[in-house]
């Protein structure tokens, strides 16, 4: 299949490989993004590429704690201009204290907000804003105690991301201090076991192809048994420790693990959330001389 510049320029954007070899691992792949992302790796162009990087939407999260319970939630609008309006803010910010008292999406779109269902007054303030607003979604967790942390905020409670992290045992400052931790690192789970298994599977498979055309190419290649028994498995356990939250070095003092930290501190880790705005939702883009070309062509 034919690769576009837009194609190998959304490769080099996420991995930072070179225009030549984003092109060949597009080619190789048959355009396939994720795949020419693995076949990258393989060849140690490349480190594992976010879906993050690719976030397009706009709008607020928003994050409330009461007693043990925590909720985020995720307004979207189109535009950053009305992130940063009043009106939009007080909604999301109404939107986040109805969460506390809703059990998943569909119940804090049917709850009170001021006299009206959530779902109602979000479309109020479409038509006096102006502008599509979606809310999007909601997460919520419970601890003996639960930390709230935002990062880039643009009011209390409300930013482009939400942390919280809920904890068993009393909460002595580390909480904020874990969910800071969080917002900065993005792990992927709290644990090996929390790691969707395909995710780790696929990390399995890029890394023993790394392994398997390193030591074809090696001056004194090693045997198979050392390949499998020790390099691969070394390999997926650094990976397991930049990914996991339980295992990541705690950024406020990297020589402890974020496990270790909160033992530390006399409290266990029972979970967490982390909310960006727009995650997982991908970039369209145009290849910019088509734009044109159909602009032209009327």
């Amino acid at each position: 299949m034919a690769i576009t510049a837009a194609q190998v320029k959304e490769l080099r954007d996420s991995t930072g490989a070179g225009m030549m070899d984003a092109k060949k691992a597009l080619t190789e792949t048959d355009g396939d993004m994720e795949a020419a992302i693995d076949w990258l790796r393989t060849k140690g162009l490349a480190k594992a590429a976010k879906k993050a990087d690719r976030i397009a939407a706009e709008g607020l999260v928003g994050v409330a704690v009461e007693g043990g319970r925590g909720v985020a939630v995720e307004v979207n609008s189109e535009t950053d201009f009305v992130a940063k309006n009043a009106d939009f803010q007080k909604l999301v910010s109404g939107i986040t204290k109805a969460a506390l008292g809703a059990g998943d999406l569909d119940a804090l779109k049917r709850a009170d907000m001021g006299g009206k269902t959530v779902e109602d007054a979000l479309t109020a303030a479409i038509a006096t804003i102006g502008e599509n607003m979606t809310l999007r979604r909601m997460e919520a967790i419970e601890g003996d105690s639960v930390a709230a942390y935002v990062h880039n905020a643009a009011a209390e409670g409300l930013g482009k991301i939400g942390v919280l992290v809920a904890l068993k045992g009393t909460d002595n400052g580390i909480g904020k201090q874990i969910a800071m931790h969080v917002a900065a690192t993005a792990p992927m789970s709290l644990g090996e076991g929390d790691l969707d298994p395909a995710v780790l599977e696929r990390e399995r498979e890029v890394q023993t192809q790394k392994a398997l055309e390193e030591n074809a190419t090696a001056a004194k290649p090693k045997p198979d048994a050392v390949i499998h028994n020790n390099i691969i498995p070394g390999r997926m356990k650094k990976f397991l420790e930049e990914v996991t939250l339980l295992g990541q070095k705690f950024v406020i003092n990297p020589d402890v693990t974020v496990e270790q930290a909160a033992k530390d501190a006399g409290v266990e880790i029972l979970g967490f959330v982390r909310m960006a705005v727009g995650e997982g939702i991908e970039k369209k883009e145009e290849d910019f001389a088509a734009e044109v070309a159909k602009t032209l062509a009327g």
